[in-house]
């Protein structure tokens, strides 16, 4: 069943004050105070390559794909009352450099495989954008564990980790910032893995948007790894006890076969332009 969220009097404030919407308190005046129109969005733009603009039938009698349209004309097709694309143009406007990535790379096989028709890699693109989270690990030991789907050992045996800055989830999906609007909902990203040689969160994101527009990672969405972020501590209201992480629905074992690929190894890369 696809996921509706709830109208804007009818959400719960307490989810603005917890992860990973409590992440974006910069924008707190655009997720909080009404609906934002499509001017004020752009005034918040860290630059003018792109822009939005409101999503009306005028806009689509053009005929052009959503990502076409992006890559053409740097106009980003915003449904205006719409939490959706209100999420999604603020991950537009803090992580423009992944944005631009996957929607060059959207283009590119829309162009082999047609309008009408996706490719693997089209799938893992569409995945990352919507549910998408790039993971910091600074542990291998906690690699080690998630590799191996023990959830009870990554999330309750080693909840200081989640603490103390040996891991770090940064959600990019606009989907998961959608679903957490809800508060019971179990989220599961779908994820890239850092292993940093140095450097902090912007370098982890920036050497994603790198690997993204080079080719190298999303040519197919079994790379990705699944990671339920609601057993983050504070994530969900539910996960202070331990028998949650044996019961959620969320935890699900490991498939036999699957395994996943390595890390995204990265030092401090220059921001792409």
């Amino acid at each position: 069943m696809r996921f509706v969220a709830p109208a804007r009097d009818a959400i719960d404030p307490s989810v603005f004050a917890r992860p990973p919407l409590s992440h974006w308190n910069e924008f707190e005046d655009l997720l909080r105070a009404g609906w934002p129109d499509v001017a004020l969005l752009n005034a918040c733009r860290p630059d003018t390559s792109f822009r939005f603009v409101a999503q009306t039938p005028e806009l689509l009698a053009d005929g052009k794909h959503y990502e076409q349209r992006i890559f053409e004309r740097s106009e980003i097709a915003t449904r205006e009352r719409n939490w959706h694309d209100l999420l999604n143009a603020l991950v537009w406007l803090r992580f423009p450099e992944i944005k631009r990535a996957l929607n060059a790379r959207q283009v590119a096989e829309i162009a082999k495989a047609g309008p009408k028709q996706r490719t693997r890699a089209q799938c893992a693109l569409t995945h990352f954008d919507e549910g998408g989270v790039v993971v910091i690990v600074r542990d291998a030991t906690l690699l080690a564990l998630w590799d191996a789907h023990d959830w009870h050992g990554l999330f309750w045996r080693e909840r200081d980790a989640w603490l103390d800055g040996r891991i770090d989830a940064v959600v990019f999906g606009h989907a998961l910032f959608e679903h957490a609007l809800e508060p019971t909902q179990l989220l599961v990203g779908k994820c890239v893995a850092t292993m940093p040689e140095s450097g902090n969160v912007e370098n982890a994101t920036q050497a994603v948007a790198v690997a993204i527009a080079r080719g190298e990672i999303l040519n197919d969405p079994q790379e990705l790894r699944p990671l339920p972020l609601s057993g983050i501590p504070g994530w969900h209201a539910d996960n202070e006890g331990e028998d949650f992480y044996r019961t959620a629905a969320c935890f699900r074992p490991l498939r036999t076969g699957r395994c996943y690929p390595k890390p995204l190894q990265h030092a401090a890369v220059q921001l792409m332009r």
